[in-house]
């Protein structure tokens, strides 16, 4: 099913929910439908179109400690690829790894987990990547997204409703 552009009070793309958080936020009076699909949902009672983009109704402040620690932002930050062997994979066939094992007092933090495939996750097992001979591409870091928000969908995956609240930051040439 579709998802959702969430923007803020301000017309500010915060991120991307799943439609049926956007319907229930919709029935407890904390957004309001700025763009709709095509597409109705039913209910017993009423019939309602799918809501493309969603406007906040109360301001929501950004944590000024940055971008919170969490699996997909992590994937984002990694751009859903395996730090070690460089395979793009969807988010459910991807894992995360703590680069310092947690049995040798690895911490689950920004600077010490990376994303990583299955198979390479079982590879490394309880060893740093020098001791499985693995090498990561990317040294894992703190993101410093803010106040800008990556949404990572592919240009043509986006849909033309959302067009107009996303900020770009390449130059669109006619054809």
């Amino acid at each position: 099913m579709e998802q959702v552009l969430l923007l803020n009070i301000a017309y500010e793309p915060l991120r991307t929910i799943d439609w049926k958080k956007a319907i229930t936020m919709l029935c407890l009076g904390k957004v309001e439908v700025i763009e709709e699909y095509n597409r109705e949902i039913h209910s017993v009672s009423f019939t309602i179109r799918l809501p493309s983009v969603v406007r906040l109704l109360r301001m929501v402040k950004r944590p000024k400690s940055g971008v919170k620690f969490s699996r997909q932002n992590i994937y984002a930050r990694d751009r859903y690829q395996c730090q070690y062997c460089g395979a793009k994979n969807p988010a459910e066939e991807l894992t995360y790894d703590h680069v310092l094992p947690k049995s040798r007092g690895g911490r689950t933090e920004w600077k010490n987990i990376v994303t990583c495939c299955v198979e390479c996750n079982r590879k490394k097992g309880g060893r740093t990547p020098g001791e499985a001979r693995m090498k990561l591409i990317r040294k894992p870091t703190r993101p410093k997204w803010l106040p800008a928000i990556r949404i990572t969908i592919g240009f043509r995956d986006i849909p033309e409703s959302w067009r107009d609240y996303l900020y770009w930051n390449v130059e669109l040439l006619d054809q």
